[in-house]
């Protein structure tokens, strides 16, 4: 037996506020004034249209403020419709362009003369009425006695009875004047449903409404519907959102009585419960029970998502609205906390699922998004390092201006704002006068500016070289001098230098170059070549990575996990991406550029290359694979016309014809001099022969078994 949680019934509501509404009887519509002013409902329908804007010739009378009301229309006891009763508070606008015309105006309604005329201030009003998906339009005349004509004072008021409505409809209302003379008025407004209205015995649609009880199982939540096993309705769960429509969430007809239960995960603030009857014209009405659940909330923060939008721009995904403020910091090299900007930069409030903009002039990859609410920080990413690469060893500096162009700098550190030029122990007060130098002549980078002051980032690095020259110095001469006492012990030497010969080794292949591998695998057979050129490759001074030798990785993780994490591992590390080009590489990549616009065909999701192509395009359409992408094709497999134009923008090799400028430009400046590079082209070409040969030999022959380089038993 469920513990209740708390009880709501889609008649009464959480906390109801029961009105108690006045009957209106008769099906006509009605019209009437405020004292001193006679009024007229024109008979039939209006066109709804409002005309353009034109200029008064003199006081005309115009409506100023809207007022509604909801009433009962009654055709007997229990037989009523909801209806909305507007009343239009009118105002005099405008004065008279000619005093002459103003002087006979007021004569004609003097009462002192002996045959006075009825002198009085004339209006059309038009009354729109909009409620999905019908529209009606009323025309009231309206006629204001020329002694209460004082312009820019109100008249009185004009009450039309009245517009009937759906109960919980939105419906818009507009007022404007025939002819138009100023901007139309218009209110919207959500009417209430059966629930908050003391209507349950007088309104026949709100008879026939399943009860609904919504309690706690566990940590779960149960929905409880009692109706009788005949009646069907519809039952809709969905996202409330304050910016944006409705997002339907799950919808089912269903006959009762029912019990369905929720995951205590799938709360939010903004999940609703929609149910109605499945009768023609039947209402529908909503509650959102979750509004004030804390589970909820935290189950709304774990769901939103903080995404960076280069080059300036960032997305916060959200099921429901979030009150929050985001904020922009700057991170330090040194991995402490992020200090904010705030001032000189303002916070801004958060607007879920919209692209936002910071007012930086230019991105730095020190910069992040905080996004906290009162209680604490929620969320926190750093600003486009994808784009712009890690985090740099740079100084921020908070430029202050103030009147008569006299301002100060200061270096942003987690003790505080360090203005330069000060006694304080600080790193930034030590190079005081170099950073101010840097600014003045321009080598620190302006990310922001205004009339109150700016923010420049200024390179560290070269401090850092400076301050450790001599440090390198003094290392060098002690190695000079233990190399000398070293060649005074002849017995030893060679012994000294099989150790120092080791120790360069494995120097070297801990500062070897890293190499990510993409392919299409074709076949098993190609498979086998790839693994082949991994497992040379892995002999010379490379890291190599490749999808075959990570299928467990890719498993857990995705295709598209497994390569966004391998590319920026690699390029971070000064690293290189292979393409490597085969007839089905070729194909997708045209089948991307191609069809650019429509999803494309499902791969195999151990298929890191197609997964790949999203983020490898970009990359080559904006210019900035030169320097990180290198591709390569089989010469027997491929013809050179037949890698895609758009790739030829880096250096493209076929192998194993030129394997030493392959293997020279994945070394990058640690390739060896040109006889030793041309011995290693050759290794390299001995080891892919043979899976090479079994590309060509024919189906069912000999030696076509699946193959496996020595490191890939970490493929499955």
């Amino acid at each position: 037996m469920p513990v209740p949680w708390f009880l709501l019934s889609l008649a009464l509501g959480r906390n109801p506020v029961v009105l108690s509404l006045e009957r209106v009887v008769g099906p006509q519509d009605t019209a009437r004034c405020s004292p001193g002013l006679s009024c007229h409902l024109w008979d039939g329908d209006v066109l709804c249209l409002p005309g353009s804007l034109v200029s008064a010739p003199g006081p005309v009378l115009v409506p100023t403020r809207l007022q509604t009301e909801l009433v009962l229309r009654c055709h007997e006891e229990t037989d009523c419709d909801l209806c909305v009763r507007v009343a239009v508070h009118l105002a005099v606008q405008g004065y008279w362009e000619d005093p002459e015309d103003e002087e006979k105006f007021r004569r004609a309604a003097d009462p002192e003369l002996e045959e006075p005329r009825n002198a009085s201030l004339q209006a059309h009003i038009v009354l729109s009425f909009q409620a999905y998906p019908t529209a009606h339009c009323v025309l009231l005349e309206v006629q204001v006695p020329a002694a209460l004509v004082q312009p820019g004072q109100s008249v009185g008021s004009v009450v039309f009875d009245c517009f009937e409505a759906a109960l919980g409809a939105e419906v818009q209302i507009w007022s404007y004047t025939q002819p138009r003379y100023q901007k139309e008025l218009n209110l919207t407004q959500q009417l209430p449903d059966c629930r908050g209205l003391e209507v349950q015995d007088n309104i026949q649609s709100c008879w026939a409404l399943p009860w609904l009880n919504v309690s706690a199982d566990g940590e779960d939540v149960r929905l409880v519907l009692d109706v009788s096993e005949e009646q069907r309705f519809g039952l809709s769960l969905y996202w409330n959102q304050v910016q944006g429509p409705i997002k339907p969430w799950w919808h089912s007809n269903l006959t009762g009585p029912q019990t369905i239960t929720l995951n205590h995960t799938d709360l939010v603030p903004c999940l609703c419960i929609q149910v109605w009857p499945l009768e023609p014209d039947s209402v529908r009405t909503s509650i959102c029970p979750f509004r004030e659940d804390p589970r909820a909330h935290r189950n709304l923060w774990r769901a939103a998502r903080l995404q960076l939008l280069p080059p300036l721009g960032w997305r916060l995904d959200a099921p429901c609205s979030l009150p929050a403020e985001a904020t922009l910091c700057w991170q330090p090299l040194d991995g402490g906390p992020c200090l904010s900007l705030v001032p000189p930069l303002p916070r801004e409030n958060v607007t879920v699922n919209k692209v936002l903009e910071f007012p930086l002039l230019k991105g730095h990859p020190n910069v992040c998004v905080q996004v906290s609410t009162w209680e604490k920080l929620q969320l926190q990413e750093c600003l486009w390092a994808d784009s712009l690469g890690p985090r740099k060893d740079d100084m921020l500096l908070v430029e202050t201006r103030g009147p008569q162009d006299n301002g100060s700098l200061c270096a942003l550190e987690p003790s505080g704002c360090t203005p330069l030029l000060s006694r304080a122990s600080t790193r930034a007060a030590r190079l005081g006068e170099q950073l101010l130098q840097d600014v003045q002549s321009g080598q620190c980078l302006q990310l922001w500016d205004n009339d109150l002051g700016a923010l420049w980032a200024c390179p560290m690095d070269k401090y850092i070289h400076q301050r450790w020259a001599l440090v390198w110095l003094a290392c060098l001469l002690l190695a000079a001098v233990l190399f000398l006492l070293l060649l005074l012990k002849m017995s030893r030497v060679k012994g000294w230098l099989r150790l120092l010969k080791e120790n360069i080794r494995a120097g070297a292949a801990a500062r070897s170059r890293a190499a990510l591998l993409l392919y299409s695998a074709d076949d098993a057979s190609f498979e086998r070549l790839v693994g082949a050129l991994a497992s040379a490759l892995c002999q010379l001074p490379l890291r190599v990575a490749v999808d075959l030798w990570s299928r467990r990785d890719l498993s857990a993780q995705g295709a598209l996990a497994w390569f966004h994490a391998q590319r920026r591992q690699t390029l971070q590390e000064g690293g290189v991406v292979v393409l490597l080009f085969s007839p089905g590489a070729v194909a997708l990549c045209r089948e991307w550029l191609q069809d650019a616009t429509s999803a494309p065909r499902a791969h195999d999701p151990h298929d890191a290359f197609a997964a790949s192509l999203s983020c490898v395009l970009p990359d080559f359409l904006q210019g900035r694979a030169p320097g990180r992408y290198v591709g390569a094709y089989f010469d027997k497999l491929l013809p050179a016309d037949a890698v895609p134009a758009l790739f030829r923008s880096v250096p493209v090799f076929s192998l194993p014809s030129q394997l030493p400028d392959f293997l020279g430009t994945l070394q990058g400046s640690a390739a060896p001099r040109p006889r030793r590079l041309a011995e290693r082209a050759e290794q390299v070409s001995r080891a892919l022969q043979p899976a090479l040969d079994s590309c060509f030999r024919p189906p069912g022959a000999p030696g076509t078994g699946r193959g496996m380089g020595p490191e890939a038993g970490d493929r499955t």
